[in-house]
């Protein structure tokens, strides 16, 4: 069970067609638009490639080491998906040319990786530096004729956008990192590594059980015997241990770039905490008085009043058309805040997850710097088909998604099953204050093309 299985759906009152996903990396196939072309020379090369099975981060450390440079010398636009076969832009920062194509050979024969094309750039990829990412889903299991289900899901969406829930990838395979990004806020290390390399549960393997015990018995040689490889963070903070380090030091151990990804974890947790409550409430494709609404093309927010909210909401209006979009707080230190009743509710959310404001700066070198959120996105170019092929019958998804979406929110609104098989700590329900919408508002909801 993941942590968004308890979350509400924009589509509750269509039934999903259940079924399963990425049974095998050819059913998820995801490709990155670029936001911007090569041009052709720089300091910088380039690469667009394509991997199987693979993190952003395994593909990270290769480069690295083919061209015997370091980790921070590589960009690369967002995390991907691992269980998929994906097609990613990276970055190198090579200023001399004459090892360039002796660096590329070395990448040829990488069984999981290939290099689609590469090019000369004069600027490193950063974060958030593409045009979004088209996705191309298998589901299989499901009956052939479910497709018209399907179909009505996404006819949904497409009209009224999805809600931009984080998906539970962000929150591990313990579905626990926002707990572990709340203790490294607060300088809790030693709870930190206890939360994350101790405590065994049903749900896990004998490998970890084992693994896990023998860290809770403070034998961190044998805890590194059974700790899977592929878990790198975890070693790494369990390597410290054995080295005679102390907690903080261990935590410091791990990547900063993943303890980043923790705090993350927390902001989403919240995040989908005041969604979860707008969605439920119906007021996710509508502007209410003291939003930050967000404006879809240029990604930035303007203040909503009553002479806004009535204005935008009207049929003629930016919100029915999906210009404009409420948002929500990925809470931080430099994080705009909404007003009004909006603006309580994000305020609620900080007592819920037990996180005071002056938590957020952090005590070491990460902190929740916060960002504001879409909370609904537009779902492009979407189509459904059924098929079969020698694996079977499925029914085929594809759309096209902005960055920082999830597809995986799209997959739980169509096939409406749970995934993960630990038990999660599920996410806390704010007290509602009431939000009262016009009700000449309610009546203004998109209807599919």
């Amino acid at each position: 069970m993941a942590l968004t299985d308890s979350l509400a759906f924009l589509s509750a009152d269509l039934p999903g067609i259940g079924g399963v996903i990425k049974q095998r990396p050819e059913d998820f196939l995801v490709e990155e638009r670029p936001l911007y072309p090569a041009r052709g020379e720089g300091e910088h090369v380039f690469l667009f490639i394509e991997k199987t099975s693979l993190t952003t981060t395994d593909i990270v450390i290769n480069l690295a080491r083919a061209f015997r440079v370091g980790r921070n010398d590589i960009g690369y636009a967002g995390l991907k998906d691992k269980h998929a076969i994906v097609r990613q832009h990276f970055s190198v920062w090579l200023p001399d040319r004459h090892d360039e194509e002796e660096c590329i050979q070395r990448l040829a024969d990488r069984r999981l990786m290939k290099i689609l094309w590469h090019d000369r750039h004069t600027n490193k990829l950063r974060r958030g530096h593409h045009g979004g990412n088209r996705f191309v889903i298998y589901v299989r299991d499901a009956p052939s004729n479910d497709v018209i289900k399907a179909k009505q899901i996404i006819d949904r969406l497409y009209a009224q956008g999805v809600p931009n829930f984080v998906g539970d990838q962000r929150f591990g395979y313990r579905q626990h990192n926002h707990i572990l990004g709340r203790l490294l806020l607060r300088g809790e290390y030693q709870d930190l590594l206890d939360e994350m390399l101790g405590r065994p549960i049903d749900a896990d393997p004998p490998h970890m059980q084992a693994a896990r015990i023998a860290y809770d018995q403070r034998d961190y040689e044998e805890a590194l015997k059974h700790w899977p490889k592929i878990l790198r963070f975890d070693r790494q903070a369990l390597d410290a241990l054995r080295q005679g380090r102390d907690a903080q030091q261990a935590v410091k151990a791990i990547y900063r770039s993943q303890r980043e990804f923790l705090v993350s974890a927390l902001q989403s947790a919240m995040f989908n905490s005041v969604l979860d409550r707008r969605l439920r409430e119906g007021t996710l494709t509508q502007l209410v008085p003291g939003d930050l609404a967000w404006k879809h093309d240029s990604r930035s927010v303007f203040d909503v009043d009553e002479e806004t909210a009535e204005k935008e909401n009207a049929p003629a209006g930016r919100a029915p058309a999906l210009e404009v979009s409420p948002s929500g707080p990925m809470w931080g230190i430099n994080m705009t805040q909404a007003q009004g009743t909006p603006g309580e509710v994000e305020r609620q959310i900080l007592d819920v997850f037990d996180v005071h404001p002056d938590t957020l700066a952090g005590v070491g070198d990460v902190h929740a710097e916060g960002s504001r959120r879409p909370m609904r996105i537009a779902l492009r170019d979407p189509d459904v088909q059924s098929g079969s092929d020698e694996f079977g019958p499925y029914i085929k998804l594809a759309f096209e998604m902005p960055r920082g979406a999830f597809a995986t929110i799209v997959l739980r609104e169509v096939m409406k099953t749970t995934t993960q098989q630990s038990k999660p700590k599920t996410p806390p329900v704010i007290p509602p204050p009431t939000i009262i919408i016009n009700a000449q508002h309610k009546k203004n909801t998109p209807t599919p093309n």
